[in-house]
């Protein structure tokens, strides 16, 4: 019988189903909620020290529809704006209500090792079970050189990571990659070269979601004005799967928690099969609320049995193997049509296979 338990880097998730970092896991009454509903992990909002100052602005989420549609959203919010002493106790009070569940915590900060490790080591003191490096926020505080900004740069990622996992106690560490970036396996590879067990991708896509028809202003507006936002839900489903099937095919074997557009069973399952290990998901709770969970596990099950597979990692990669260059394909495809145009030929061996009269028929010229 199937199951959805599965081991990532020594932790036992009883589904793989996580929780992305963002409002849906802003404090401990909403990750124990979370929980609550079935949800394998949670990664907590990601915190910096206290001292590092953090205003939000709202409105801060804008929507594209197609119809009536949602199909991708954008949100300008910053990392969490209270104080990392609110987080400790937080993390203690989620785990001690939901001891047997994954708890991540998200940490970002500047460029300075003893900012990063205070951090590091004060969230696994506080019960954090792993941690995952925000490298990847695409519009807070660039001009620090925090998030995206230092994830687009491999020699810093290795080196916060390599920071990181010496404060960490033995704890999982994984690195959250920026979309926004060439090729996402340079950093995915300097988090390996940093000791990291693993990687988290997608991060949200810098993005303007367009232009408010009524008031022709970028949205979201705030006082006239917008900024980049990072993008996220259903669109970008496409442009997830590409990366996390690089970052899986270049570094066989490196735990991946795969997000971008996670909203169904099958998207779960479409992320598996390209070799995430564990599955997140941010904006679909905010959009369906925590009870999406159920159908989640649900047809991930169906979709298992249906095609044999025992456990989560008897399907992750399943079809990787199939993933090739468009000169492979014509190939390929130049084979298939020579095999085909071989089966068309008469050979001496099939005279009386058929009528007589039919195998004459198909030697006549027309």
């Amino acid at each position: 019988m199937a199951t959805l338990r599965v081991n990532v880097d020594g932790l036992d998730f009883p589904n793989p189903f996580v929780i992305g970092s963002g409002p849906p896991s802003t404090n401990a009454k909403i990750m124990c909620k979370a929980f609550a509903a079935g949800w394998g992990g949670v990664v907590a909002k990601t915190t910096a020290l206290t001292d590092t100052e953090v205003v939000n602005v709202q409105p801060r989420y804008g929507k594209l529809k197609l119809d009536k549609t949602t199909v991708g959203f954008e949100n300008i919010e910053l990392i969490s704006d209270a104080t990392f002493e609110d987080w400790e106790r937080w993390y203690r009070e989620t785990k001690d209500a939901y001891p047997d569940r994954i708890l991540i915590g998200s940490i970002m900060e500047s460029f300075d090792k003893g900012r990063w490790q205070e951090l590091a080591g004060r969230c696994i003191e506080a019960g954090c079970d792993a941690l995952e490096l925000n490298f990847s926020c695409p519009h807070g505080h660039p001009e620090k050189g925090m998030g995206a900004a230092m994830g687009q740069d491999p020699e810093r990622v290795e080196t916060v990571t390599r920071w990181v996992v010496e404060a960490a106690g033995g704890a999982p560490v994984w690195s959250k990659m920026t979309p926004n970036i060439t090729d996402i396996t340079v950093p995915a590879a300097a988090a390996q070269r940093g000791g990291a067990q693993g990687v988290a991708a997608i991060n949200t896509i810098l993005s303007c979601v367009g232009i408010n028809p009524r008031t022709l202003k970028p949205m979201p507006t705030v006082q006239g004005h917008s900024t980049y936002g990072g993008y996220s839900y259903t669109a970008v489903k496409p442009i997830a799967l590409r990366m996390v099937s690089e970052i899986a095919r270049a570094l066989p074997g490196f735990s991946i928690s795969g997000i971008g557009g996670v909203t169904t069973s099958w998207d779960a399952a479409e992320f598996i099969m390209l070799g995430a290990n564990t599955v997140q998901s941010c904006t679909g709770p905010m959009l369906h609320g925590f009870g999406m969970v159920t159908e989640l596990q649900e047809g991930l099950l169906a979709v298992m049995e249906k095609h044999g597979f025992d456990t989560i990692e008897d399907m992750r990669g399943h079809a990787i193997p199939a993933l090739t260059t468009h000169h492979h394909l014509v190939e390929l495809q130049q084979e298939a049509r020579a095999r085909k145009e071989e089966k068309k030929r008469f050979r001496d061996k099939e005279w009386g296979e058929k009528d007589i009269k039919d195998a004459a028929a198909k030697l006549v010229s027309d």
